[in-house]
């Protein structure tokens, strides 16, 4: 009686681990939404941050970040790029390359 227990209770209790796993793997849709809202933000800042730095500072000719987008020059003679959240990214001497056309 009491193996019958404990064999019925382990099998309750690999069945319950085997759902729960499965239903963690699924995306809700409000996971779904959050995501997308999150990469649409993102673009958005990474259009308006390079909008303005082409209007306010110069873009630095012949030049490339390392990952290949433009680099701009600030007021304060600061080199930078603007990555794919929006956000600049001040670099290095040794960080800028030259483009190659």
């Amino acid at each position: 009686m009491k193996k019958t227990f404990v064999l019925g209770f382990f099998a309750l209790a690999l069945a319950s681990v085997t759902v729960s796993a499965q239903a963690q793997e699924k995306k809700t849709v409000g996971q779904k939404i959050e995501n997308t809202a999150s990469k649409v933000g993102n673009k958005t800042a990474e259009v308006a941050v390079k909008g303005t730095a082409k209007v306010a500072d110069k873009t630095y000719k012949g030049k490339k970040a390392p990952d290949g987008t433009d680099v701009y020059i600030d007021g304060k003679n600061r080199k930078y790029y603007v990555d794919k959240k929006g956000g600049k990214v001040y670099l290095k001497a040794s960080q800028i390359r030259d483009k190659v056309d």
